[in-house]
């Protein structure tokens, strides 16, 4: 469905403005939630303001996918935007934690269809070949949320009280709403009127639920005997549900897809940015604290780092890969790039000037941007323009989830091997930053010594993802990205799907 340039050029201001409100939400209350949870007087319950809203986004993108390619992704994104705003309303009047989190579930729920049929959206009125530009510029959405949540948070908390954390969401949102009304065309859905897989749904839900509760009891060491039949539920539910899959007519992931080797090389490589980088994002400022002896401040250069080099990359591959038409390079040099750097991480001894992590981990930024917002466009262009809906849901699915379950795993990881290695004396429970700057010299060596060894297997870890990532990448067949606009019903071959 082409649009005029006018036209086109408002519709990616209205969905770069409302993916931005979705990722930022996700990442500026983690500098408020001290003071939210000192507030409402719930401070055990404090992560799940967080937890909440991530399993929410997660559990419903293939539900929302599927409703996207059956309703059409312009009333799936336009009622997820209004419900967006009234959860943003409720969460900042909230008077109980109880209250905050339910608001929080809602909230997640609603930024996932707005993240999703972004994308959805603009997959159906580009062609191949104009999709990797756009999609790289509502892709710069989430780097930008990660470097300005955090200190936008934290002054908006200081200065006008933490409910305006979320009522900022109002006025912002309101406006990219009236935009919207008038900017996003009105795409004919492709999926089979009034067929929602519901059975497959609830199941994949439950299974989900169960996994990352699993995950997350096994990595802190709570759960007991529930850790373990979390996960059984989860491993049982999963075979359940690609059983239900297999049958139903028209699935909420279609399976039968990944026999396509654009779609399931672009799936591995989506799973790999979860699970090889946005897992470790939140353990860097700890490393850098303990092994290089820095401030909690300081500290945040390299995660910025990381995230700057991916915000250029994505932007510069998205316009080239528009520009030239050719795309199979771009990954392979990315994931190159991101499994040279990890490597580097691990061999790093503790002590080096800040530039030095802070130059490695932004190799690996610039690695992962150059393919993060074009492996989206590529595989959405292997599928019928029917299920645009349904396959951009699964290639965000993998990566959230892989992100998911190997951030739990490499905490737990971290922190069971600090707690072995630390001197007598100290307890790896109570153990801050702070603490270990005010400890002896020889104390502060120490620590630095072991956090840095305990770093060492998780970034070799990811480095062998990436690696395997380069397999994924070379499977992707040879061809380039094609000018005419993608048919709503084209064949699905089994190898090469994009026109050369």
């Amino acid at each position: 469905m082409p649009l005029s340039p006018m036209r086109l050029r408002l519709l990616v201001a209205s969905l770069l403005t409302v993916s931005f409100l979705g990722a930022l939400d996700h990442t500026v209350v983690s500098t408020s939630l001290a003071t939210i949870a000192g507030d409402l007087g719930a401070l055990q319950l404090m992560s799940w303001v967080v937890v909440g809203y991530t399993l929410a986004s997660t559990v419903l993108l293939p539900v929302l996918g599927r409703l996207g390619d059956v309703l059409g992704p312009r009333k799936v994104f336009l009622v997820s935007l209004a419900v967006f705003l009234v959860a943003s309303l409720a969460c900042g009047f909230a008077s109980s934690m109880a209250w905050l989190i339910a608001a929080r579930v809602v909230q997640g729920m609603s930024s996932a269809g707005l993240q999703l049929m972004s994308q959805t959206i603009i997959a159906r009125v580009t062609t191949q070949r104009e999709r990797p530009r756009y999609m790289a510029i509502i892709g710069a959405a989430f780097p930008i949320a990660i470097l300005a949540g955090p200190v936008l948070g934290g002054a908006i908390t200081d200065y006008w009280g933490w409910s305006w954390v979320f009522w900022i969401n109002l006025p912002v949102g309101a406006a990219a709403l009236g935009l919207a009304l008038v900017a996003v065309p009105r795409v004919e859905p492709g999926g089979a009127a009034g067929r929602l897989d519901v059975p497959g749904a609830a199941v994949f839900t439950a299974a989900l639920v169960a996994l990352v509760l699993g995950v997350t009891w096994a990595a802190d060491g709570t759960g007991g005997g529930a850790t373990a039949a979390a996960l059984a539920a989860s491993a049982a539910g999963f075979a359940a549900f690609y059983a239900i899959e297999c049958r139903a007519p028209e699935p909420i992931i279609p399976f039968r897809y990944f026999a396509n080797r654009t779609i399931a090389a672009g799936t591995a490589l989506s799973a790999i940015i979860g699970v090889g980088l946005f897992s470790i994002t939140a353990y860097l400022p700890t490393y850098v604290q303990m092994a290089y002896q820095t401030s909690a401040t300081v500290s945040g250069l390299v995660p910025i780092a990381t995230v700057f080099g991916m915000l250029i990359s994505n932007l510069l591959t998205g316009w080239l890969a528009s520009r030239t038409g050719r795309y199979r390079i771009f990954p392979i040099l990315g994931t190159m790039l991101g499994a040279a750097g990890l490597c580097g991480m691990a061999v790093l001894p503790a002590g080096l000037p800040l530039w030095v992590p802070m130059a490695v981990m932004g190799t690996v930024g610039i690695g992962t941007g150059a393919f993060m917002s074009l492996i989206v466009a590529v595989v959405q262009g292997a599928a019928p323009a029917r299920e645009t809906g349904s396959i951009t849901a699964t290639i965000n699915l993998v990566r959230q989830v892989g992100s998911t379950v190997a951030t739990a795993i490499i905490g737990g990881a971290i922190g069971s091997t600090v707690a072995a290695r630390l001197p007598d004396g100290l307890d790896g429970a109570t153990l801050t930053p702070q603490a270990v700057h005010n400890a002896a010299p020889a104390i502060q060596s120490d620590i630095a010594g072991i956090y840095a060894n305990a770093f060492t297997p998780v970034f070799v870890a990811l480095a062998t993802t990436y690696a395997l990532g380069i397999i994924a990448a070379v499977l992707l067949p040879h061809g380039r990205l094609s000018d005419d606009p993608v048919p709503a019903h084209p064949p699905v071959p089994a190898s090469e799907s994009l026109p050369a």
